[in-house]
């Protein structure tokens, strides 16, 4: 069998030999090839040949090292970010505060159960990540669907319980001075805050105190006065005018005029009529009325004096606890 060239060089030919001419040699079957036509519509096929791919808007959360994970797109940058939540230390609020310090373009955030109800910023995030909730940004609600994590057994649950029962003790131990010192300094700077604001108050009011007791003072001299001028109008009547005969039942009248007027005064105030009730009485009355006049608030000003109160209090026990630890340190 020999190559020859022919008007195609390129395609080799064969040469029939003396021994093969008149003999037709049977051809080798065809290849077949199978076709396969997409009919209908082609996004439809399109869509079941690539994998799921999550919405750039959706609000995932996943579990990596056994913390979970939050996933969302942030509004103003348009980025997907992960947030690292801390079930047992971080509160609904402090995520809400991460979120607006990561994006600031984030005006309101607020977090809702399914059925609509607010959910406090003090609630754990561990209690948070038990059910579905909504997270409400800027207006935008998200539905997101918490994982169902796997039930444990009730001596793996009681040996996690004590486990962070026990970090928490070891914490405690080994932070409680410097937490003590921190909560000191804080108390101090709220003392010094509300003795600030108590200032102007306190000036005003010691004004208004001066005033109602010039007035209250006032008064009870002029009762001392009124007595004075009464039993003298009743001497002068029993021996320059009238006779004893004639002045006694007046005398009775009066004394008796006098107990309904004291048992008037019991049953509209409810207190005995003693001369320190009644300076009492007369000086609260004359330091509302000066207050009002002087716009002075005296609801806020019985605040600030509890809230400083209590600070006071709360930085005495922290003080006592320094000393008692550093006694025992030594």
């Amino acid at each position: 069998m020999m190559l020859r060239r022919g008007p195609w060089p390129w395609r080799a030919r064969l040469l029939q030999t003396p021994g093969t001419q008149g003999r037709t040699r049977p051809r080798p079957p065809m290849p077949q090839v199978l076709c396969v036509k997409l009919c209908g519509n082609l996004k439809f096929y399109q869509s079941n040949l690539y994998s799921t791919v999550v919405p750039s808007d959706e609000i995932t959360i996943n579990y990596k090292h056994g913390l979970p994970l939050i996933t969302l797109t942030l509004p103003s940058r348009k980025e997907r970010c992960q947030f690292v939540v801390k079930p047992v230390l971080s509160t609904v609020g402090s995520f809400l505060q991460d979120l607006q310090n990561e994006d600031k373009g984030i005006k309101t955030a607020a977090i809702f159960t399914a059925d609509g109800s607010e959910i406090a910023a003090s609630t754990l995030m561990e209690i948070l990540l038990m059910n579905d909730f909504k997270l409400v940004i800027n207006k935008i609600t998200y539905n997101v669907q918490c994982p169902k994590k796997e039930k444990l057994s009730s001596e793996h649950t009681t040996e996690m319980e004590n486990m962070k029962s026990l970090v928490h003790r070891l914490f405690t131990a080994l932070h409680l001075e410097e937490f003590q010192k921190k909560r000191e300094h804080h108390l101090l700077e709220k003392i010094d805050h509300l003795k600030g604001q108590l200032q102007p108050l306190e000036q005003m009011k010691a004004s208004i105190e001066a005033r109602s007791e010039v007035k209250t003072n006032g008064l009870l001299w002029a009762g001392l006065a009124l007595l004075s001028v009464q039993g003298g109008a009743m001497a002068w009547l029993t021996w320059w005018v009238y006779s004893w005969d004639i002045m006694e039942p007046v005398t009775y009248f009066i004394t008796f005029s006098n107990s309904m007027v004291f048992f008037a005064y019991f049953i509209v105030t409810r207190q005995d009529y003693t001369y320190s009730a009644v300076k009492s009485r007369q000086f609260l009355h004359f330091f509302h009325k000066k207050s009002k006049q002087q716009h002075f608030d005296v609801v806020q000003y019985n605040k600030l004096k509890e809230d400083l109160a209590k600070a006071t209090e709360a930085l005495r026990r922290v003080r006592h606890c320094i000393c008692s630890a550093s006694r025992g340190t030594r």
